[in-house]
């Protein structure tokens, strides 16, 4: 039985987060995944939703095994419990392979690290552009009521 073991922040779900997820999961036969803690997060703006609500649209995912919150103490914590074979990482996220083997090792973490490849069948794969299209899109969505009243009033 391989054991694989995903990580994420994995706010506002979009193809990006399936494509990672399901080829992580074409690597073993189970496939854990560690939901970031709200309080973890500092390399990014906070994520919309909240911590619990988003495991449990992970783990509702078709190729995720289970879905778990990471510890807020100690990243490698819930690896230990898991115990995998093969841990893998998203295209953008922000370790090094090398190092992380090198930190596995010491802490006797016998595990393989995989980068999985980014997603390029959709414009929308990360939860930053996506955000940023509402933002725009309801932007332009105010200007154009706020010119159509204008010109209303006008006539």
């Amino acid at each position: 039985m391989i054991r694989v073991v995903a990580t994420g922040t994995f706010d506002i779900l979009h193809p990006g987060h399936l494509w990672y997820l399901s080829e992580s999961a074409k690597l073993g036969d189970e496939l854990y995944v560690i939901v970031a803690r709200d309080a973890n997060i500092r390399h990014k703006p906070r994520p919309v939703i909240p911590e619990e609500q988003r495991r449990m649209m992970v783990e509702a995912l078709k190729p995720v095994t289970k879905a778990i919150l990471g510890d807020q103490e100690d990243m490698y914590k819930p690896i230990r419990e898991i115990q995998p074979d093969i841990i893998t990482l998203g295209w953008n996220q922000h370790f090094d392979p090398e190092l992380l083997m090198q930190e596995l090792e010491k802490k006797h973490i016998a595990a393989k690290v995989v980068r999985i490849s980014g997603y390029s069948n959709s414009p929308y794969t990360s939860s930053r552009q996506i955000v940023k299209e509402i933002v725009n899109r309801a932007q332009t969505r105010d200007q154009n009521t706020l010119k159509s009243k204008e010109t209303t009033s006008d006539a």
